[in-house]
């Protein structure tokens, strides 16, 4: 039996936890957070801390979700300490994509640096117990300002050359107290990037992934599962313009989770007390590989079980917005 984790944000603010026989309001808390800090300061998992909270009142998951009150499952009170990072190159299949678009930038008939990256986790990137394997591309997103909320707008910045969905897994995790990094669960997740820009120069990734992202409702905690399959696809004047099936979970990545952690959390920046980290564990599957260019309108849509809601955003253009650099 799954567990998730999910946030009620309206009227006010309830974490609610929902199983295959049904959901309800978890006590004494009002945020994921709270319920993970609890959860540490007791030396107890997420579970234990629910079952001794006790079960408050059941509620209508798939009601409220319709009526918008279900926000992302993690937030932090202070945006700032909230890091969004991710890792690429991580999934097998998903070097293809990327070594096209690179390999076209860099007009060479050698093996360009994506694929040597992708070789060199199918290598190393599940080592043994103990040991330290391969170190993933690695790429920082934003802060807790740049999380959209499941059904929110993706306002793609007024110089960015596309917008483009990259539907993943990505990992939650609170600081705690002593600087130790813990996994509240997995939740889905659209790693909004910008391909056009990427494509021009693979030096440009880190400008291309400076840009907003989204994860889905719920939060799944427990052993995280080894295989996910889901579909992405876009939704254009209310038809579906591309569909795709997406593989997740160990079975089909490269890289195992722990080893994408360690190279992440090595950094003691990392680790500072209290914040929140979501890791976007990467995809093998972009509609921008299939030649698909988006549209102002168009809608993204990401499901995969054991995940029983969809993530949706709607592709926006935000306006330019004038400043200037102060000299002191």
């Amino acid at each position: 039996m799954t567990l998730r984790l999910l946030q009620r944000v309206v009227p006010s603010r309830a974490v609610i936890a929902a199983t295959d026989d049904g959901a309800y309001l978890v006590p004494g808390v009002d945020s994921v957070r709270a319920l993970a800090l609890r959860a540490i300061g007791a030396g107890q998992g997420i579970a234990a801390a629910i079952a001794a909270a006790g079960r408050g009142e059941a509620v209508d998951l798939p009601a409220l979700f319709a009526a918008g009150a279900i926000g992302s499952p993690i937030d932090h009170d202070d945006p700032a300490h909230l890091v969004m990072t991710g890792t690429g190159l991580t999934h097998l299949g998903s070097a293809e994509g990327r070594d096209r678009m690179h390999r076209a930038a860099a007009q060479a008939a050698t093996q360009t640096d994506s694929m040597r990256m992708f070789l060199e986790g199918v290598a190393g990137g599940k080592p043994v117990a103990g040991a330290v394997g391969q170190q993933p591309e690695w790429f920082y997103k934003g802060d807790g300002s740049q999380l959209v909320a499941p059904g929110g707008d993706f306002a793609m910045p007024h110089f960015a050359q596309d917008g483009g969905e990259e539907p993943e897994l990505a990992g939650i995790y609170l600081i705690g107290p002593d600087g130790t990094p813990h996994r509240i669960g997995l939740a889905l997740a659209n790693e909004f990037s910008d391909h056009v820009t990427e494509r021009h120069n693979y030096l440009w990734l880190a400008h291309s992934k400076l840009r907003q992202a989204s994860i889905g409702p719920e939060l799944l905690v427990g052993p995280p599962p080894a295989y996910v399959a889901g579909t992405s696809r876009i939704v254009r004047g209310g038809a579906t313009l591309w569909e795709k099936p997406f593989l997740s979970g160990e079975a089909n990545m490269s890289h195992s989770l722990s080893n994408l952690e360690h190279h992440h959390f090595k950094y003691p920046l990392f680790r500072q007390p209290g914040d929140i980290h979501i890791h976007f564990f990467g995809t093998a599957t972009l509609s921008f590989s299939d030649g698909v260019r988006t549209q102002e309108g168009d809608v993204f849509e990401i499901t995969a079980a054991p995940f029983t809601l969809p993530l949706r955003n709607r592709l926006t253009r935000a306006e330019a917005q004038a400043f200037t650099v102060g000299v002191l």
